[in-house]
């Protein structure tokens, strides 16, 4: 709960910030009368909206438990990604349909100087807010800062090709130049917005997360306890800052209730301790059978009926399966 609040404080920050540059944008587009910064400023539009539906899904994920969500609103993030992205593609349709307009019909440009300046200084500003948009969004496991990052990150390349463009406008006097640049610009947020889309897509439809999957085999391979035979069904589900983790654990059959809570309170230790207080467990526990003897590397078994012939290696693949791991003959 606590860095679902602490998501929400941080994108009201890059709300202000996104609102603040919008404006930067439009007076630069205001002096110079280029079509590259009218696009420029038309997709910041998008900053905008999504910066204030980020918030919303931010303010909704941050809200606790109830009756009619018992997992929590962290979903609303993956919508609010889905709209953000689906934003960028589209405006990224519009200034393509403007840069292609201007080369028919090109518009005067006038103070470039100071278009450079202003939309060299959005860029900056930019970059950084969005690396710490970023940043803040893993350690989090928010999607919703890290779409925000992404996006301003984009914008600011674009914004890099913009200056470029100007500065050669500048001294070439090259109108054309205005809405090539501007086109270019719409083919890097095509590819930002799908990204964005991608992702978002992915956690509504519940994807394997390959990433979290392998963080999780090593850190379990790395503290492997001699009485966790088998671990295997392992599976991750994202609710915005929250994910929930749920697998099952062999151990000896003859353990009683007490002594297999022990080792899942142990698995749970290794959990939290490398992913934080975020991640809600379901474990269930297994006695093991027969043929779990041949992978089994417990010293002292009292009923024992086949030798150990090696351990197993937990990998992606094989922890994820449903079914309890054996020797093949």
């Amino acid at each position: 709960m606590y860095k679902s609040k602490e998501n929400f404080e941080i994108q009201k920050k890059l709300t202000v910030i996104i609102v603040f540059l919008f404006l930067i944008k439009l007076t630069a587009w205001y002096y110079t009368n280029s079509v590259a910064i009218l696009t420029d400023t038309l997709e910041y539009t998008i900053n905008v909206i999504s910066g204030f539906i980020g918030l919303y899904s931010l303010y909704l994920s941050a809200k606790p438990k109830d009756k009619n969500h018992p997992y929590g609103h962290g979903k609303v993030e993956f919508l609010s990604a889905t709209i953000e992205g689906t934003l960028m593609v589209v405006s990224s349709f519009v200034i393509i349909y403007e840069a292609i307009n201007n080369l028919k019909h090109p518009h005067e440009l006038k103070q470039l100087d100071y278009g450079i300046y202003l939309v060299g200084l959005t860029g900056v500003i930019n970059y950084v807010v969005g690396h710490y948009s970023i940043k803040n969004g893993k350690k989090n496991n928010s999607l919703a800062l890290i779409a925000t990052g992404n996006h301003m990150q984009s914008d600011t390349y674009a914004t890099l090709g913009i200056v470029i463009g100007l500065i050669l406008i500048y001294f070439t006097h090259y109108a054309w130049i205005d809405s090539v640049v501007a086109f270019v610009f719409a083919l890097i947020i095509i590819v930002s917005g799908y990204k964005i889309l991608r992702s978002s897509i992915a956690g509504i439809m519940d994807e394997a997360d390959d990433e979290l999957l392998e963080k999780m085999v090593g850190y379990c391979q790395a503290k492997r306890r001699e009485n966790w035979i088998d671990l295997h069904n392992l599976r991750f589900i994202k609710y915005g800052g929250t994910l929930h983790l749920d697998c099952h654990l062999t151990i000896p059959w003859y353990f009683n209730i007490h002594e297999g809570h022990l080792e899942v309170d142990e698995l749970e230790k290794i959990v939290k301790n490398n992913f934080g207080d975020s991640v809600e467990i379901m474990v269930h526990t297994d006695g093991c059978l027969d043929f779990s003897c041949k992978i089994c590397s417990k010293q002292e078994c009292p009923v024992r009926k086949h030798e150990f012939v090696r351990t197993i290696e937990w990998t992606i693949e094989n922890i994820s399966l449903d079914n309890k791991h054996r020797i093949e003959k």
